[in-house]
């Protein structure tokens, strides 16, 4: 089900900027973000929870960064120096869990999907 909003896909040229954002986000241990691309399976992005700790795939560690605005509930993915292979379509997601990690079955609660191409 699409539970989230997930505006700020969008195309780019390699090494350029993009920042998404998923809107409806409530409280939640757990907030993260995933993106797929066809015929691959579903991968963590990055990561962060209540207590604003992140983790981050080691393919965007350094370029990419989460974070959130609990007054306004949106999670948000600042997306730097991006390559062609981060093109895919990125999801938000949300879990009520003690322990984060990037495993899709976690996650109770997901935005639509925005698409992210990036041009070289």
């Amino acid at each position: 089900q699409v539970q989230l909003v997930e505006p700020g896909g969008g195309s780019v040229q390699a090494g350029g900027s993009l920042r998404l954002s998923c809107e409806g986000v409530e409280y939640m241990d757990c907030m993260a973000w995933f993106r797929q691309s066809p015929g691959k399976t579903r991968e963590g992005v990055a990561l962060i929870t209540s207590g604003s700790s992140t983790d981050y795939a080691e393919s965007v560690k350094g370029r990419f960064t989460v974070s959130k605005d609990n007054a306004k509930n949106i999670l948000y993915l600042q997306m730097n120096s991006l390559k062609a292979e981060d093109s895919a379509m990125y999801y938000c997601a949300a879990a009520p869990r003690w322990a984060c990690r990037f495993v899709p079955a976690d996650y109770s609660y997901w935005g639509q999907g925005t698409q992210v191409t990036v041009s070289s």
